[in-house]
Protein backbone atom coordinates (compact mmCIF):
# COMPACT_ATOMS: atom_id res chain seq x y z
CA UNK A 1 0.00 0.00 0.00
CA UNK A 2 1.52 3.47 -0.90
CA UNK A 3 1.87 6.30 2.08
CA UNK A 4 0.00 8.57 -0.45
CA UNK A 5 2.47 11.12 0.14
CA UNK A 6 1.49 14.82 -0.53
CA UNK A 7 4.53 17.63 -0.76
CA UNK A 8 3.88 21.44 -0.56
CA UNK A 9 6.24 23.83 -1.16
CA UNK A 10 6.41 26.55 2.02
CA UNK A 11 9.49 28.41 0.39
CA UNK A 12 12.16 28.67 -1.97
CA UNK A 13 15.14 30.67 -2.31
CA UNK A 14 18.00 31.06 -4.62
CA UNK A 15 21.85 31.74 -3.34
CA UNK A 16 25.37 30.31 -3.69
CA UNK A 17 25.95 27.07 -2.72
CA UNK A 18 24.51 25.80 0.51
CA UNK A 19 26.32 23.21 2.66
CA UNK A 20 23.86 22.92 5.98
CA UNK A 21 20.87 23.86 6.95
CA UNK A 22 19.14 23.91 10.64
CA UNK A 23 15.54 24.91 11.81
CA UNK A 24 14.19 26.44 14.52
CA UNK A 25 12.08 24.35 16.87
CA UNK A 26 9.75 27.69 17.85
CA UNK A 27 10.45 30.51 15.67
CA UNK A 28 10.31 30.32 11.71
CA UNK A 29 13.49 30.44 10.87
CA UNK A 30 15.92 28.55 8.70
CA UNK A 31 19.95 28.48 9.10
CA UNK A 32 21.77 28.24 5.79
CA UNK A 33 25.52 28.09 6.00
CA UNK A 34 27.18 28.57 2.50
CA UNK A 35 30.07 27.66 0.69
CA UNK A 36 31.11 31.06 -0.05
CA UNK A 37 31.68 31.68 3.94
CA UNK A 38 28.15 33.45 4.73
CA UNK A 39 25.73 32.54 6.80
CA UNK A 40 22.32 33.25 6.52
CA UNK A 41 18.82 33.23 8.72
CA UNK A 42 15.63 32.88 6.39
CA UNK A 43 12.15 33.49 7.49
CA UNK A 44 10.20 31.11 6.11
CA UNK A 45 6.67 33.03 7.09
CA UNK A 46 7.57 36.57 5.85
CA UNK A 47 9.90 34.67 2.81
CA UNK A 48 12.71 37.64 3.87
CA UNK A 49 15.76 37.38 4.86
CA UNK A 50 16.05 38.22 8.83
CA UNK A 51 19.94 38.10 8.82
CA UNK A 52 22.94 37.98 6.85
CA UNK A 53 26.84 37.90 7.29
CA UNK A 54 30.01 36.78 6.32
CA UNK A 55 31.85 34.34 8.99
CA UNK A 56 35.02 34.05 6.77
CA UNK A 57 36.75 33.66 3.17
CA UNK A 58 36.18 29.93 3.19
CA UNK A 59 33.47 27.34 3.06
CA UNK A 60 30.97 27.26 6.17
CA UNK A 61 30.10 23.60 6.28
CA UNK A 62 27.80 23.02 9.32
CA UNK A 63 26.09 25.96 11.22
CA UNK A 64 23.46 24.95 14.25
CA UNK A 65 21.25 26.78 16.59
CA UNK A 66 21.84 26.59 20.16
CA UNK A 67 18.68 27.09 20.75
CA UNK A 68 18.78 27.02 24.27
CA UNK A 69 21.89 29.79 24.65
CA UNK A 70 20.10 31.82 21.68
CA UNK A 71 23.44 30.85 20.11
CA UNK A 72 24.47 29.79 16.33
CA UNK A 73 27.75 27.58 16.41
CA UNK A 74 29.28 27.65 13.13
CA UNK A 75 32.37 25.35 11.96
CA UNK A 76 34.15 26.15 8.51
CA UNK A 77 37.16 25.22 6.35
CA UNK A 78 39.96 27.72 8.09
CA UNK A 79 39.62 25.38 11.10
CA UNK A 80 38.04 27.82 13.72
CA UNK A 81 34.21 27.15 15.31
CA UNK A 82 32.62 30.78 16.14
CA UNK A 83 29.95 31.79 18.00
CA UNK A 84 27.11 34.05 17.51
CA UNK A 85 24.52 35.73 19.63
CA UNK A 86 21.80 34.87 17.37
CA UNK A 87 19.86 38.53 18.03
CA UNK A 88 22.85 40.64 17.95
CA UNK A 89 25.08 38.32 15.44
CA UNK A 90 27.97 39.39 18.13
CA UNK A 91 30.68 36.87 18.35
CA UNK A 92 30.93 35.15 21.50
CA UNK A 93 33.73 33.31 20.97
CA UNK A 94 36.07 31.94 18.34
CA UNK A 95 39.29 29.57 18.38
CA UNK A 96 40.83 27.52 16.07
CA UNK A 97 39.36 23.84 16.92
CA UNK A 98 40.96 21.53 14.28
CA UNK A 99 44.50 21.73 11.75
CA UNK A 100 41.95 21.30 8.88
CA UNK A 101 38.42 21.62 7.31
CA UNK A 102 35.57 21.20 10.22
CA UNK A 103 33.02 18.94 8.47
CA UNK A 104 30.23 18.62 11.30
CA UNK A 105 29.00 19.58 14.22
CA UNK A 106 26.54 18.48 16.64
CA UNK A 107 24.79 20.00 19.47
CA UNK A 108 24.24 17.98 22.48
CA UNK A 109 20.17 18.45 23.01
CA UNK A 110 20.56 18.53 27.04
CA UNK A 111 24.46 18.84 27.89
CA UNK A 112 26.37 21.75 27.28
CA UNK A 113 28.30 20.17 24.77
CA UNK A 114 29.17 20.47 21.03
CA UNK A 115 30.90 17.90 18.66
CA UNK A 116 33.17 18.94 15.95
CA UNK A 117 35.03 16.27 12.77
CA UNK A 118 37.14 17.31 10.88
CA UNK A 119 39.65 16.51 7.90
CA UNK A 120 42.22 15.98 10.40
CA UNK A 121 40.76 12.45 10.60
CA UNK A 122 39.68 13.44 14.64
CA UNK A 123 36.61 14.04 16.51
CA UNK A 124 36.50 16.60 19.23
CA UNK A 125 34.21 17.69 22.23
CA UNK A 126 33.58 21.38 23.65
CA UNK A 127 31.92 22.57 26.75
CA UNK A 128 30.94 26.09 27.03
CA UNK A 129 30.13 25.83 30.28
CA UNK A 130 34.13 25.71 30.54
CA UNK A 131 35.15 28.48 28.40
CA UNK A 132 34.52 26.05 25.46
CA UNK A 133 37.79 23.90 26.56
CA UNK A 134 37.79 20.68 24.89
CA UNK A 135 37.12 17.98 27.24
CA UNK A 136 37.72 15.08 24.90
CA UNK A 137 39.77 14.15 21.33
CA UNK A 138 38.42 10.95 19.71
CA UNK A 139 40.70 9.55 17.59
CA UNK A 140 40.44 6.21 15.44
CA UNK A 141 38.89 7.27 11.71
CA UNK A 142 41.21 6.87 9.09
CA UNK A 143 40.20 9.74 6.70
CA UNK A 144 37.90 12.97 6.79
CA UNK A 145 35.21 12.69 9.83
CA UNK A 146 31.98 13.98 7.57
CA UNK A 147 28.99 14.02 10.07
CA UNK A 148 27.80 13.12 13.76
CA UNK A 149 24.64 12.02 15.73
CA UNK A 150 23.77 11.74 19.19
CA UNK A 151 22.07 8.42 19.82
CA UNK A 152 18.42 9.50 20.62
CA UNK A 153 18.04 6.57 23.04
CA UNK A 154 21.24 6.72 25.04
CA UNK A 155 22.20 10.57 24.74
CA UNK A 156 26.17 9.86 26.22
CA UNK A 157 26.91 7.99 22.85
CA UNK A 158 27.41 9.00 19.57
CA UNK A 159 28.06 8.06 15.71
CA UNK A 160 30.30 9.29 13.37
CA UNK A 161 30.32 8.96 9.56
CA UNK A 162 33.72 8.79 7.53
CA UNK A 163 35.40 8.94 4.45
CA UNK A 164 37.41 5.57 5.55
CA UNK A 165 34.21 3.92 4.76
CA UNK A 166 33.47 2.73 8.23
CA UNK A 167 30.58 4.28 11.01
CA UNK A 168 32.48 4.23 15.13
CA UNK A 169 30.01 4.52 17.90
CA UNK A 170 31.38 6.22 20.88
CA UNK A 171 31.15 7.24 24.24
CA UNK A 172 31.63 10.49 25.23
CA UNK A 173 33.37 9.84 27.84
CA UNK A 174 35.99 7.36 26.28
CA UNK A 175 38.58 8.09 23.61
CA UNK A 176 37.85 4.91 21.96
CA UNK A 177 35.42 3.46 19.94
CA UNK A 178 32.76 1.38 21.79
CA UNK A 179 32.76 -0.72 18.45
CA UNK A 180 32.96 -0.29 14.12
CA UNK A 181 30.63 -0.97 11.45
CA UNK A 182 32.67 -1.80 7.93
CA UNK A 183 29.77 0.23 6.61
CA UNK A 184 30.49 0.82 2.89
CA UNK A 185 33.27 0.03 -0.04
CA UNK A 186 33.48 3.83 -0.47
CA UNK A 187 33.18 7.17 1.82
CA UNK A 188 30.09 8.00 4.08
CA UNK A 189 29.20 10.64 3.87
CA UNK A 190 25.74 10.87 6.36
CA UNK A 191 24.79 9.47 9.33
CA UNK A 192 21.48 9.44 10.97
CA UNK A 193 19.87 7.54 14.26
CA UNK A 194 16.56 6.62 14.33
CA UNK A 195 13.54 4.04 16.09
CA UNK A 196 11.00 1.97 14.79
CA UNK A 197 9.10 -0.11 17.18
CA UNK A 198 11.40 -0.22 20.45
CA UNK A 199 14.34 -0.86 18.03
CA UNK A 200 17.27 1.64 17.57
CA UNK A 201 18.68 1.88 13.97
CA UNK A 202 21.32 3.75 11.90
CA UNK A 203 21.30 4.84 8.08
CA UNK A 204 24.47 6.07 6.64
CA UNK A 205 24.60 7.24 3.12
CA UNK A 206 27.56 6.85 1.01
CA UNK A 207 29.72 7.88 -1.93
CA UNK A 208 28.89 4.02 -3.39
CA UNK A 209 25.20 5.89 -4.02
CA UNK A 210 23.63 3.94 -1.72
CA UNK A 211 22.16 4.08 1.82
CA UNK A 212 21.95 1.36 4.65
CA UNK A 213 19.79 0.43 6.81
CA UNK A 214 21.52 -1.20 10.30
CA UNK A 215 19.70 -2.66 13.46
CA UNK A 216 21.97 -0.89 16.10
CA UNK A 217 21.65 -4.23 18.69
CA UNK A 218 22.49 -6.70 15.98
CA UNK A 219 25.22 -4.51 13.98
CA UNK A 220 23.94 -5.79 10.46
CA UNK A 221 22.78 -4.57 7.69
CA UNK A 222 18.92 -4.69 7.41
CA UNK A 223 18.40 -3.01 4.04
CA UNK A 224 20.49 -1.12 1.23
CA UNK A 225 18.08 1.96 -0.75
CA UNK A 226 19.47 1.31 -4.11
CA UNK A 227 18.18 3.93 -7.18
CA UNK A 228 20.76 6.65 -6.89
CA UNK A 229 22.65 7.85 -9.74
CA UNK A 230 25.80 9.66 -7.33
CA UNK A 231 26.69 10.25 -4.10
CA UNK A 232 24.06 10.03 -1.23
CA UNK A 233 24.75 13.40 0.32
CA UNK A 234 22.28 13.51 3.12
CA UNK A 235 20.32 11.04 5.40
CA UNK A 236 17.12 11.69 7.50
CA UNK A 237 14.70 9.58 8.85
CA UNK A 238 11.41 11.34 10.92
CA UNK A 239 10.46 10.37 14.09
CA UNK A 240 6.49 10.75 12.99
CA UNK A 241 6.14 10.48 9.69
CA UNK A 242 6.56 7.01 8.68
CA UNK A 243 9.32 7.62 5.68
CA UNK A 244 13.22 8.20 5.03
CA UNK A 245 14.70 10.71 3.43
CA UNK A 246 17.89 10.47 0.97
CA UNK A 247 19.59 13.23 -0.98
CA UNK A 248 22.08 13.12 -3.38
CA UNK A 249 24.75 14.85 -6.21
CA UNK A 250 22.32 13.22 -8.73
CA UNK A 251 20.13 16.69 -7.84
CA UNK A 252 17.09 14.71 -6.39
CA UNK A 253 16.06 13.93 -3.18
CA UNK A 254 13.97 9.80 -2.13
CA UNK A 255 11.21 9.62 0.03
CA UNK A 256 11.41 6.01 1.11
CA UNK A 257 8.67 3.57 3.39
CA UNK A 258 9.97 3.06 6.57
CA UNK A 259 8.16 -0.04 6.83
CA UNK A 260 9.22 -1.88 3.94
CA UNK A 261 12.17 0.17 2.28
CA UNK A 262 10.10 1.25 -0.92
CA UNK A 263 10.71 3.81 -2.98
CA UNK A 264 8.00 6.42 -2.86
CA UNK A 265 9.10 9.63 -4.25
CA UNK A 266 11.72 11.04 -6.17
CA UNK A 267 11.96 14.65 -5.94
CA UNK A 268 13.99 16.91 -8.31
CA UNK A 269 12.94 20.90 -8.24
CA UNK A 270 15.97 22.22 -10.34
CA UNK A 271 18.31 23.34 -7.60
CA UNK A 272 21.22 20.97 -8.85
CA UNK A 273 23.27 19.09 -6.38
CA UNK A 274 21.71 18.26 -2.75
CA UNK A 275 23.94 18.85 -0.17
CA UNK A 276 21.93 18.77 3.07
CA UNK A 277 18.52 18.06 4.85
CA UNK A 278 16.87 19.61 8.06
CA UNK A 279 13.32 19.25 9.79
CA UNK A 280 11.28 21.01 12.11
CA UNK A 281 10.94 19.36 15.53
CA UNK A 282 7.16 17.95 15.58
CA UNK A 283 5.92 19.58 12.19
CA UNK A 284 6.24 17.97 8.91
CA UNK A 285 8.74 20.44 7.34
CA UNK A 286 11.94 19.77 5.94
CA UNK A 287 14.13 22.03 4.34
CA UNK A 288 16.88 20.98 1.61
CA UNK A 289 20.25 23.02 0.71
CA UNK A 290 21.61 22.60 -3.03
CA UNK A 291 24.14 24.12 -5.23
CA UNK A 292 21.73 27.00 -5.92
CA UNK A 293 19.92 27.81 -2.97
CA UNK A 294 17.09 26.48 -0.44
CA UNK A 295 13.93 25.01 -0.13
CA UNK A 296 11.61 23.67 2.27
CA UNK A 297 8.63 21.54 1.65
CA UNK A 298 5.60 20.00 4.28
CA UNK A 299 5.35 16.30 3.46
CA UNK A 300 2.30 14.35 4.71
CA UNK A 301 0.57 10.62 3.97
CA UNK A 302 -2.17 9.74 4.13
CA UNK A 303 -1.60 6.56 5.92
CA UNK A 304 -2.71 5.97 9.17
CA UNK A 305 -3.44 9.01 11.56
CA UNK A 306 -1.83 11.45 9.22
CA UNK A 307 -4.45 12.22 6.80
CA UNK A 308 -4.23 15.48 5.21
CA UNK A 309 -5.54 17.00 1.51
CA UNK A 310 -2.34 18.80 0.00
CA UNK A 311 -1.86 19.98 -3.32
CA UNK A 312 1.52 18.21 -4.68
CA UNK A 313 3.58 20.66 -6.36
Amino acid sequence: MSLGLEIEKDFVQTSERVKSVDLHPTKPWILTSLHSGSVCIWDYESQKLEKSFTVTGSPVRSAKFIVRKNWIVVGSDDAFIRVYDCETMEVIKEFEAHSDYIRGLAVHPSLPYVLSSSDDKLIKIWDWEKGWICTRVFEGHDHYVMQLAFNPKDLNTFASASLDGTIKIWNVDSPNPIFTLDAHAKGINCIDYFISGDELYLISGSDDYTAKVWDYKSKTCVQTLEGHAHNVTAVHVHPELPIIITCSEDETVRLWDKANYRLENTMNYGLQRVWTVGYRKNSKQFVFGCDKGTIMVKITSSKGSDAANLKQE
